[in-house]
């Protein structure tokens, strides 16, 4: 029987959690840790037809964390903490040779900088461990570039263009809430933006380039382009490509209520002084704001995300449409979870599904659209995230 280890118990954390107890048969033994014990717990409770077991573990010291997967011997970790945890934790699993995956790439607590660099100097180590490590099988990243993928095996010769779009239509009832880990959303939507054109990367100002699209089930959004990290990959694993770009919806209040935060300092990330002592202000905005987690029985609404691909197949253009619906009420009603970290945390466990079935296998350090996206595609539509392709006029 498989043993895995799941690392963070935030709203991912909580779906990864319910998803793999639906599939015990493959995930066997199920611990959960987190810094916060209670948290676990909580979750725990939660699930009725399988035991949960809980644990506490601070994922920033790789030594208790290379203490506690011996002690457990874990078959697999998957990695649903914060993103400035990765290296610890992929260091662990080095030290103890187990299978690693995570949801989101490598970010310096530091700096805003969101890049695979670092983990992708972890090549050679995964290698002599005889392991494999799966990087960002969330959804974007994740799905979208076994989307690309897809596309690529099934549909192209070559594709030329890529447009990444993320529509999240939810309504909370918050005037301002992110739904996932504030720091990081708030980090990630206030950088420039970057873009992938001719072999080159070409910076754009924050929320610079706009476009309106209409999305199935939802209607046409106002859609910003930003820099995301499943653009990095992508432009080294996909043949012929052009250009890559990335697009994500916001409302008017939500982008408001950014322009305000950011004109007094709140989403700075170098301390400064207040009342004698030093803190960080995106981290105190962060204790300010609603709990993500606490947002799924209050979201209505739908997501969409996906991909448009253009380019050819046997010389002819040919322009498709990947993407993917998910009602925010549904997956409260499955797993007590809205629908941003529900469409993270199902690809998460199909990534960790797919390895611990060794459907994907090797060793070294692989990005999504490195492996056959097919096994990956019929795992979705079984597991709660059913996809359509649409053709596109060129």
């Amino acid at each position: 029987m498989n043993t895995t280890l799941i690392i963070g118990a935030g709203g991912v954390g909580r779906v990864v959690a319910h998803k793999c107890a639906m599939n015990a048969d493959v995930f066997g033994k199920i611990i959960l840790a987190s810094r916060t014990k209670s948290k676990c717990d909580e979750i725990a409770l939660e699930i009725k037809n399988v035991t949960i077991e809980t644990a506490s573990i601070d994922a920033d010291n790789t030594n208790e964390l290379i203490e506690f997967i011996k002690q457990v011997g874990a078959d697999i970790v998957i990695n649903v903490a914060l993103p400035y945890q990765d290296l610890t934790i992929m260091d662990a699993c080095i030290a103890t040779n187990t299978p690693y995956l995570d949801t989101a790439n490598y970010e310096h607590p530091d700096e805003a900088k969101f890049e695979y660099k670092e983990q992708w100097a972890r090549d050679d180590k995964f290698k002599e461990a005889g392991i494999m490590g799966l990087l960002g099988s969330g959804f974007d990243p994740g799905a979208t570039n076994v989307f690309c993928a897809y596309a690529q095996k099934h549909y192209f010769d070559e594709i030329h263009y890529i447009d990444i779009l993320d529509c999240n239509a939810g309504d909370h009832g918050y005037p301002f809430a992110t739904n996932f880990n504030p720091e990081i959303n708030l980090r990630e939507v206030s950088a420039k933006g970057r873009y992938w054109e001719n072999g080159e990367w070409i910076e754009t100002e924050p929320m610079e380039i706009m476009q309106v699209w209409d999305y199935p089930e939802v209607g046409p959004k106002d859609s910003y382009l930003l820099y995301h990290e499943e653009m990095e990959s992508l432009v080294q694993n996909i043949k012929g490509l052009k250009r890559i770009r990335f697009f994500m919806t916001f409302g008017q209040s939500y982008l408001k209520h950014m322009e305000v935060l950011q004109n007094v300092g709140m989403l700075g990330i170098e301390p400064v002084e207040h009342q004698g002592q030093k803190i960080i202000p995106i981290e105190f905005l962060k204790t300010l704001l609603p709990d993500p987690a606490s947002l799924g029985p209050r979201t209505k609404g739908k997501t969409n995300i996906g991909i448009v691909a253009e380019g050819l197949k046997d010389g002819v253009k040919k322009k498709i449409y990947i993407y993917q619906v998910k009602d925010h009420e549904e997956c409260y009603k499955e797993v007590l979870s809205q629908g941003v970290s529900y469409t993270t945390g199902v690809p998460a466990m199909i990534g960790a599904k797919l390895m611990l079935e060794e459907i994907w296998s090797g060793t070294g350090v692989f990005n999504m659209e490195q492996l056959d996206p097919d096994p990956f595609m019929e795992e979705m539509n079984k597991q709660g995230l059913p996809w359509k392709v649409k053709e596109l006029e060129v």
